[in-house]
């Protein structure tokens, strides 16, 4: 039996499989089985040409991991004022900051919210979720995007099981998602304003929180307990920040053992005063918390780098807001004073405020400010609406660096291009024998693509890409940093002079078959 094609269907969600329609070879002319016949033959022979190219194929010259990486050009010599975020910029946590995070959330489940005393038994599970995927918060479903908003299959989970391909096209219908369904739509766009349906882990504070609420939903699953996934998200929610006080109090008395040491951070910023250049620290943690880790990092002499520190700045609303004032804080009281602020002084600790109201009093402004966040989203509305220059600190690069210079990585992303070109090339055949090869070559490619996946993480793989995009991750990172790189000290291998340069990618009109 022989089977013809009579229609492409997109039937599969990896591939274009052929509907196919028996017929007899019986009825077929002889020249056509023989044609066929010669079809198999030339896709087998394909095959080995393009396995001895590979063969012949040099592998890419490793990934420098103190690398810093370009998405648009920057000059270090127009830039006269470096800022920067505390949490994951400066300070680098170690794996015990998330079984913290996820041991103090759990309790208060517990304590406050009266959940099942058995949760207070849950292990934190590490690198079960990564930074950049989506949380749908009706449907209670963990899951990455990619720069199109396309679900990559194979990375949808419930609690702590991946969802089948089956159940993911039930639920959503489409593999693409609507844009107002992941971001919203604000009211000044449209008629009627909606919030988003889903919320993205864009900070590494937010992958404990999310492996805590996917082990509580898969302990209530696994125990038969009916839950709503909008007030378990809203209920790990609250419960993870409202334990940050604790968080901040136990990593004070015990620094050493969530802080990892830095000695290259104050040489990068002796190089910085050297240079005349200004500096300031804006964050989010309050004072106490920072000062500690600081005195690790630095020394108790860390303030004398800083021409201006603003601790609990409430970003993004800092970003955002004009009305609310910049105030003096005094450390021994603990807290802000009403002190009307005409000036911002070094050696002063100040609170809260407002971006205009902190370019005005320092007349830092555009582009000779550049401002170092540890997330895209961080560094978003100072590079859109006050013209900073931005920089992402991307700690997972370190992981993802070790994976891409491994030599079984190599190989399999350079066997992967190769293979999909010649299934690209011979996808045209119509008769059963040529579909079948190519249909093997097909289970080869998704088996090459999968252990790809499995060199990052086991359940979501890249932070960076899906199988062949980048992810939404990506696409904020380079959209709104123009440099990015895995720690703040990288710089250090640069000159204050040095212009980085984004590499000129091939556009898919632009692609030249290699020979």
């Amino acid at each position: 039996m022989m089977y013809l094609r009579k229609s492409y269907l997109n039937g599969c969600t990896r591939c274009k499989c052929r509907l196919l329609s028996p017929v007899s070879l019986s009825k077929l002319p002889v020249n056509i089985i023989k044609k066929y016949s010669k079809n198999t033959e030339k896709l087998r022979e394909a095959y080995r040409q393009t396995q001895l190219k590979f063969k012949d194929r040099k592998c890419p010259s490793d990934v420098n991991p103190r690398g810093v990486f370009a998405c648009n050009e920057l000059d270090l010599s127009e830039i006269e004022v470096y800022g920067f975020d505390y949490d994951y910029t400066l300070a680098h946590y170690k794996p015990s900051m998330d079984h913290l995070l996820f041991n103090i959330g759990k309790q208060i489940l517990v304590d406050k919210f009266h959940y099942p005393k058995g949760i207070a038994k849950l292990e934190y599970i590490p690198n079960f979720a990564i930074r950049g995927l989506h949380y749908d918060i009706d449907k209670g479903l963990l899951l990455k995007l990619d720069t199109f908003l396309q679900i990559q299959l194979g990375t949808v989970y419930r609690g702590l099981s991946p969802v089948s391909n089956e159940e993911v096209h039930k639920l959503y219908k489409k593999k693409i998602m609507p844009v107002n369904y992941v971001e919203g739509v604000p009211h000044k766009w449209a008629y009627k304003s909606s919030k988003a349906k889903m919320i993205q882990l864009a900070d590494l504070f937010s992958v404990p929180e999310m492996g805590l609420m996917c082990s509580v939903a898969d302990f209530f699953i696994k125990n038969k307990i009916d839950y709503n996934p909008a007030i378990l998200f809203l209920d790990v929610k609250k419960a993870v920040r409202s334990g940050h006080p604790i968080m901040h109090k136990t990593v004070r008395e015990n620094i050493e053992h969530y802080i990892r040491p830095n000695k290259d951070l104050k040489t990068y910023f002796n190089k910085l005063k050297d240079a005349k250049k200004k500096l300031f620290l804006l964050t989010n943690s309050p004072y106490k918390f920072v000062n500690v880790g600081m005195e690790m990092l630095i020394g108790n002499t860390w303030r004398d780098y800083f021409d201006v520190v603003i601790v609990n700045a409430n970003k993004p609303d800092f970003f955002k807001e004009v009305s609310r004032p910049i105030r003096l804080f005094d450390k021994n009281a603990d807290t802000h004073v009403w002190d009307k602020v005409v000036g911002l002084q070094k050696g002063i600790i100040y609170y809260e405020g407002t971006v205009q109201q902190f370019q005005e009093l320092t007349g830092w402004f555009g582009e000779k400010v550049l401002y170092f966040g540890d997330h895209p989203y961080s560094v978003t509305d100072v590079s859109l609406m006050f013209g900073w220059r931005t920089g992402a600190i991307v700690n997972e690069l370190t992981h993802e660096i070790v994976a891409l210079n491994t030599q079984p990585f190599k190989k399999n992303a350079n066997w992967l291009l190769m293979l999909t070109m010649l299934i690209e090339e011979h996808q045209f055949h119509n008769d059963a024998e040529s579909i079948a090869i190519v249909n093997e070559w097909m289970r080869e490619r998704d088996k090459i693509r999968s252990d790809i996946k499995l060199a990052f993480n086991p359940q979501f793989g890249s932070v960076f890409r899906t199988y062949h995009n980048p992810t939404y991750f990506s696409r904020r990172l380079f959209r709104f940093a123009d440099v990015y790189t895995s720690n703040i000290t990288n710089l250090l291998d640069y000159s204050l002079t040095h212009t980085f340069f984004p590499r000129r990618g091939v556009m898919p009109h632009e692609h030249v078959k290699p020979g």
